[in-house]
């Protein structure tokens, strides 16, 4: 057994117990993806004590709530990232220039939006490549940051997604904005358990992401600041624990 596909947080103990049960039972040869100290765990959250909070966007639908968002975030000068699909560049490329020309960080959320985990490593990193290469002729600036389409990854992600300097980036607070059938749905979901070093997902082309976002901003805003990924991971020295928490191993 060589992957293991994982969505959004796991119950990471759980899972070593029924690994340590299976392979003292059958002697499986077993290879999780969490490595304890290793750089082949992506990023859930950062161990932080300065309050900052990273504010994500997945693009993979419509760009017709790209304006209200770009304008709710410029009104309270807050910079965010933007996980970007190579075919959704395409489809709206003027969309992606305005994110970058507010000043937004913008990332690689994969060409076509696909189910990774059933792909070769060739083929992910030709897919990572191509969305990289588009982001980087729209914008300028090629993407240093990726998160895989429905987060799904396993040891061929992470590595093929490594190999060109890359960092993984998945979530610790996820708004569910896809589905949520209000938009105070999305606000009671996110506030309550948001904290120092989070990673928040949202995406754009919803229905309510736009509508909530400036109450939501307001509200993060009293306690933590809002901020880019790049602007609180660590890029060296450092590890990542089993349940995805980075640490940094210098003084900070």
């Amino acid at each position: 057994m060589k992957c293991f596909v994982i969505r959004g947080r796991v119950l990471v103990y759980t899972f070593f117990a029924i690994l340590a049960l299976c392979v003292g039972v059958g002697g499986l040869n077993l290879k999780p993806v969490f490595k304890v100290g290793g750089r082949e765990v992506p990023i859930y959250c950062v161990d932080r004590h300065d309050n900052k909070v990273a504010l994500t966007f997945n693009c993979a639908w419509g760009d017709e709530d790209i304006d209200n968002i770009l304008k709710t975030l410029e009104a309270n000068d807050v910079k965010c990232t933007f996980f970007i699909v190579g075919e959704w560049a395409e489809k709206y490329p003027e969309s992606v220039k305005k994110i970058y020309e507010k000043g937004h960080e913008i990332a690689n959320h994969s060409y076509a939006h696909d189910h990774y985990s059933s792909w070769s490593k060739e083929q992910i990193l030709a897919d990572i490549n191509k969305c990289d290469n588009l982001l980087e002729e729209i914008t300028g600036e090629r993407p240093t940051l990726f998160r895989a389409a429905f987060g799904e990854y396993n040891d061929d992600v992470v590595s093929a997604c490594e190999a060109n300097g890359r960092y993984y980036i998945q979530w610790s607070v996820d708004s569910l904005d896809y589905k949520a059938q209000t938009p105070d749905d999305i606000y009671n979901r996110v506030l309550p358990i948001i904290k120092s070093g989070d990673i928040v997902l949202m995406h754009t082309g919803t229905e309510n992401t736009a509508k909530i976002l400036p109450k939501l901003i307001s509200e993060i805003s009293k306690e933590y600041s809002l901020c880019k990924v790049s602007d609180i991971i660590y890029k060296d020295d450092y590890t990542i624990d089993a349940t995805g928490k980075q640490k940094t191993n210098g003084l900070k």
